[in-house]
């Protein structure tokens, strides 16, 4: 299934019989929570989904955000109305970093129908409401390993034997500057891959086969899985998308960099080249 749905599908799919779990993932890294935002209007139906207490557990050494327990997962996908057998659409601010971690989690832990909204709640021109709804409980049960998860060891052999995407902002990859973890660099092998590539200036994904020349020109291949990683397993989530979109087979090291650099005994590169 394609992986994300503009704002006019979506706004069709509302009015149509098969019932659509709207899941409402504002959040930004340093910003305030946006549980606020939420209530004060979103699209209608939607259930607000805290990222850094439902996709996520917490801190520590398996990065900033690693993978929650599965069992709070799936209980906090039923809670949202999440079933087996629901078509989910999550959206975000506009980044589309944490409405595509809401999208790799429920398709890593087995669910086909999810899709994320192109451009996020910006590119939503409908109705917005405050009401809260009180979905009625899902039966949807994880069932992980639908999409190829990398640890540490997972990462450096495909740096190394394939290809591993650094998704973060150039200038962290090459070690000048790193605003958030103790380390500056990235993990030897790997290729930059700036997340802000893979969208139009209105937070859109660019066209297919553009994004299929980027990710080939990169060295990607559709024969294998193309490994990707962020600081901490977030806005790598959206490469993941973009990489599905063009055919690709994403495969996430959700610790990334923030598990990676906590290890002083793991090898950090630093400049423009792979290392």
């Amino acid at each position: 299934m394609k992986p994300i749905i503009s704002a006019s599908e979506l706004a069709s799919e509302l009015t149509a019989s098969r019932p659509l779990v709207l899941l409402d993932v504002r959040y930004q890294l340093g910003a305030p929570h946006g549980r606020p935002d939420y209530e004060a209007g979103h699209i209608p139906g939607a259930v607000f989904v805290d990222l850094e207490a439902e996709l996520a557990g917490p801190p520590g050494a398996g990065g900033r955000h690693p993978l929650p327990d599965v069992e709070e997962f799936g209980a906090a996908m039923r809670r949202a109305g999440v079933s087996a057998d629901s078509s989910v659409v999550a959206y975000d601010g506009g980044l589309g970093w944490a409405s595509a971690r809401a999208w790799w989690m429920l398709r890593w832990a087995g669910h086909e129908d999810v899709r994320v909204l192109d451009g996020g709640l910006a590119a939503w021109s409908g109705p917005l409401e405050t009401e809260v709804p009180s979905p009625k409980e899902g039966d949807f049960v994880p069932a992980p390993g639908a999409l190829p998860l990398l640890d540490a060891a997972g990462a450096a052999a495909q740096a190394r034997e394939g290809l591993l995407l650094d998704a973060r902002a150039a200038e962290r990859y090459r070690g000048e500057v790193e605003p958030i973890d103790p380390v500056a660099g990235h993990i030897p092998g790997a290729v930059s891959a700036p997340t802000a590539e893979n969208v139009d200036k209105e937070g859109a994904y660019l066209p297919v086969e553009t994004l299929t020349e980027r990710f080939t020109a990169l060295g990607a291949a559709k024969s294998a899985p193309v490994g990707v990683y962020c600081g901490s397993g977030v806005s790598a989530a959206q490469q993941a998308v973009a990489l599905a979109l063009a055919g690709f087979t994403p495969a996430l090291y959700a610790g990334s960099w923030s598990e990676w650099c906590a290890d002083p005994a793991r090898p950090v590169a630093t400049g423009a080249e792979r290392g």
